[in-house]
């Protein structure tokens, strides 16, 4: 076991300061979350209203993740030079501007599609009617453009929350901090795909999945624009001595280190060739809009069945638990090493997905779909904690942790945008076991990759 870790900031006052920043940051960060998998938990009412194929559906699921990848890489730098809380601002901003213009979408709608049969053979006998001058084409194109005005803004999210952290918590300490991050993304997931389409119920449209996230994150603006800041200094503390070698120390932030420090280093780009694994992993099968598709088409399940929930709130956990157990390891086990958990996630991942196809080839049904399920969220949200949340303070520092966050997620995203048309090809020619079994080539690429990274640590970078 690890020594116990000691801070240098000894006013008993500071415990309570950094969980006040901390609480304030991670609902925020949670409500991100709700505001885009909100589309995901809404797919299926989405389909219906607008008589949407897979191929449409594609449109967002290509359009999201690449705008986000792109921006969370440029965005970086500028989170770095702005400040975290500043960068976290703005983008609520715009989240809250883009989910209420989709759900303003609504009122262009004249008449809503028609459909008959049930699960893969159910298909549209009347298209939509729209108002105000849209047909399907433009109002789709609308819809998009709106979503991916939101995956710009959401890419300051994960840049602002590693960026404040990174000044707030010690190296040893951010592992566990990494599984506190994984809560946070889960929690929000519960929120997108559970409370956000239950509005729909309460007030009788799909619009209101969209406009209450808009309504909740104005709050959380709100009380992060009084409570949060960016570092102990500006909340009247010492400057936390974090014991991380690969940050700089005071001084002014030049863009140009920034840029050198990440996009120069083998070890963070090593690092972001691994992201772009979990990304083909957790975007085609955990966290996009299939799972929901599969569970409609196979199973005639969607967010008004208690399985629905109980599927996403029980992967969540998972995800949670996944989260904590890789984050802890990886501080008192491995000292610091993110690499060797991360390893083990990614051998996970392709097991679980070659139990998954065994339960799907068996028609094995929805209970043993949810369990694998449980088990890929428990595997990927682990590595993605650990990459996400944890490497990037590691060797980002204090300085390029945003710029190191952009770097790693950005490249997630990036990758996982092939998937959006992708899947419907898969989908149409081979089936839905095609679509379980082709990301775990890159679960296996992703063990290797990492493996290369062993003994890394800020410090110490490669074997």
């Amino acid at each position: 076991m690890a020594d116990p870790v000691v801070l240098n900031i000894t006013d008993p006052r500071f415990p309570r300061a950094r969980r006040v920043n901390w609480i304030n940051l991670g609902l925020l960060y949670a409500l991100f979350y709700m505001s885009r998998y909100n589309f995901m938990a809404s797919v299926t009412d989405l389909s219906n209203a607008f008589g949407w194929s897979k191929a449409d559906i594609g449109v967002f699921e290509f359009v999201m993740p690449l705008v986000y990848g792109i921006s969370v890489v440029v965005n970086g730098p500028i989170a770095d030079r702005i400040g975290g809380k500043r960068a976290f601002l703005i983008g609520t901003v715009g989240a809250i501007l883009a989910n209420f213009s989709f759900g303003a979408g609504a009122l262009f709608v004249a008449s809503p599609a028609e459909w008959a049969g049930t699960g893969v053979v159910r298909h549209v006998v009347k298209p939509a009617v729209f108002a105000h001058g849209f047909d399907s084409a433009t109002f789709l194109a609308y819809l998009a453009t709106w979503w991916g005005i939101n995956g710009y803004f959401q890419s300051f999210g994960a840049l602002s929350i590693v960026k404040v952290n990174a000044h707030w918590f010690h190296v040893r300490e951010r592992g566990t901090f990494a599984g506190i991050f994984g809560i946070l993304i889960r929690f929000g997931l519960v929120l997108g795909t559970s409370v956000a389409p239950a509005m729909i119920g309460v007030f009788g449209g799909w619009q209101w999945a969209f406009w209450v996230p808009s309504a909740l994150l104005i709050v959380l603006f709100v009380t992060n624009y009084l409570y949060m800041h960016n570092s102990p200094k500006e909340a009247g503390f010492d400057d936390l001595d974090t014991g991380d070698p690969s940050d700089d120390g005071g001084g002014p932030v030049r863009v140009a280190d920034i840029l050198a420090k990440v996009f120069v280093n083998p070890v963070t780009l090593t690092i972001a060739l691994a992201s772009m694994m979990i990304g083909l992993v957790r975007r085609s099968v955990l966290d996009g809009a299939w799972m929901p598709k599969y569970f409609g088409e196979l199973f005639d399940v969607d967010r008004s069945t208690g399985t629905w929930h109980l599927a996403f709130w029980l992967a969540a956990a998972a995800g949670i638990a996944g989260g904590f157990v890789f984050g802890v390891s990886s501080d008192r086990v491995y000292k610091g090493r993110r690499a060797p958990v991360v390893v083990f996630g990614f051998l996970g991942m392709a097991f679980v997905l070659a139990l998954f196809y065994a339960v799907h080839a068996a028609g094995a049904g929805v209970a043993a779909t949810v369990v694998a399920m449980i088990l890929l969220s428990f595997c990927v949200n682990g590595a993605h904690g650990m990459i996400g949340g944890a490497a990037s303070m590691d060797f980002g520092g204090k300085k390029a942790a945003a710029t190191a966050a952009g770097l790693f997620d950005g490249m997630q995203y990036v990758a996982s945008a092939i998937i959006g048309p992708t899947v419907p090809w898969l989908v149409k020619n081979w089936g839905w076991g095609a679509w379980i079994v082709a990301p775990i080539p890159f679960a296996l690429l992703g063990a290797a990759i990492m493996s290369r990274l062993w003994n890394a640590t800020p410090g110490r970078k490669g074997h």
